[in-house]
Parts: C-alpha cells; structure tokens; sequence
C-alpha cells in the first residue's frame, strides 16, 4: 500500500516515476489541479476566479459527480480546461480490491473523458495503478498539496503553503468541495494574483 505525503520531498518522487509530480521544462508556469467536483457554487466560483487571470487548470472530476451536474462539467471544457478521471465514487485504494478500484474508474470514464487520472486520498496498491496504466491512463499526482480541505489548517497557512513550495512546473492541488470551501475561497485569488504578478502563466495539463 502506497501513501502520498503532502509535499512530497525529491527522494519520494524519485520512488515513483511513472507518476506525474511535476512538468519539467516549465521554468515560468503553473499547474492548478481541482479535485473531488464539480460541487455547485464552489466550481463556478473557481471558474470564475480563474478567468479573471486568464489562468487555465485541470480539474479531476469524480464521476458521481459529473453525472449529477453534466452542466457544470459542459463549462469546465467550454472555457477551456482540462479534465481527469478521479474515480466515480472517491474510493479510498487501500480498502478496495484492485477489481473494485478498476471497475469504479472505467466507470467514471462514462462520463469523464480523459487519459489523465489522479487517485483519490493519494492512495493506490500496485495492482490497481498498473492495469490502468496499460489501459493508457497518465497518472497525475502533485507537488504541492496544501490542505485546503483540512479543517485545522487555516486559510493563511493553505496560502502561505502555496507560496512557500510552488515553482516553475508545479503542480498544485486544491479542491473545489464543500469542505475547502473556506480555505479556497482565501488562497486561490492571492495565489492567482501573487504568481501573476511575478510572471508565471497558469496552464493546464495537456
């Protein structure tokens, strides 16, 4: 069983490279990630942050999720962002059999259409992470994660994290759920602004 840690140091990245943690090659650009939506009011709110700054970003969609506001996911691709498959129903990989774990994914992929894939939590077992890499999925993982979603992380540390770790290649993960609500709506408009303003480009994964 495997666990990502939230800032994930060189050696860690190292362990693991048929994962994405970084884009190389990227001296001057981010990467903004969203994961667990689209949630109503809070995608939309991100949406809206994000064209101020003409910043694009990917969104890993769980499926449930999708299915439930297709309305929403028609915006994501219709301003031009990118999508990844996040499972349909956010399954934790370490208490699931690899046949579970599969099936949940190739059902997501019924309503996300996408090569990139990103497990929820972070964690994964070998025999649910390879089969889906044959099947050609790219997997995507972070290199900067700033807990957005923890409750005892305040808004200025969620920020401050961000601020502290990111550099040219970065790919950083937030979460457009109700539970981050309160931390996003704090750090993504300062991030958006700090970075631009020395700057760096907000683009997606291709």
């Amino acid at each position: 069983m495997i666990r990502v840690i939230n800032h994930p140091p060189e050696f860690v990245r190292r362990f693991f490279p048929r994962f994405q943690w970084k884009v190389e090659n990227a001296p001057k650009t981010l990467y903004l990630t969203f994961d667990d939506g689209p949630t109503p009011n809070i995608t939309e709110w991100v949406l809206d942050n994000l064209a101020e700054y003409n910043a694009k970003a990917t969104f890993f969609c769980l499926g449930r999720n999708v299915d439930h506001y297709p309305e929403i996911y028609q915006r994501i691709l219709a301003e031009g962002h990118a999508v990844g498959n996040h499972t349909y129903s956010h399954l934790n990989g370490w208490k699931v059999s690899a046949k579970e774990y599969i099936d949940d994914v190739d059902l997501a992929s019924q309503y996300v259409v996408s090569h990139l894939m990103r497990p929820p939590y972070g964690r994964f077992t070998k025999k649910q992470i390879e089969p889906l890499r044959q099947q050609g999925y790219r997997m995507i993982l972070w290199d900067v994660m700033p807990e957005d979603y923890n409750h005892r992380v305040k808004p200025h540390e969620c920020c401050n994290c961000v601020l502290r770790y990111a550099t040219g290649g970065s790919i950083i993960t937030f979460h457009d759920s109700m539970k981050a609500r309160m931390n996003l709506h704090f750090a993504l408009p300062r991030v958006l602004q700090h970075f631009t303003e020395l700057g760096f480009e907000f683009a997606r994964l291709e």
